[in-house]
């Protein structure tokens, strides 16, 4: 079982990566918008780096994971809108 430390850890992975990932792709999002595309994109950027064979360690690699996934997930987003 993950502990609250963890668990906020990955929150604010999630919150910086959905807000990068936002300035990115020049997404307009508010701060819950933001967390919830950042921790989905931390999922999707967590396998496809693992399907390319990339591995992200310590935080700064958890952070670049989460915006790429984040960054993807905003794209296809874009594009079925439109």
């Amino acid at each position: 079982m993950p502990s609250v430390t963890s668990l906020i850890i990955f929150l604010v992975v999630g919150l910086v990566a959905g807000w990068l990932a936002g300035i990115i792709m020049k997404s307009r999002g508010g701060l819950l918008q933001n967390l919830i595309i950042g921790v989905v994109g931390a999922f999707v950027g967590g396998f496809l780096f693992g399907l390319i064979g990339l591995k992200s360690v310590g935080l700064i690699g958890s952070i670049v994971t989460a915006t790429a996934g984040a960054c993807l997930l905003l794209f296809i987003v874009g594009k079925a809108r439109r």
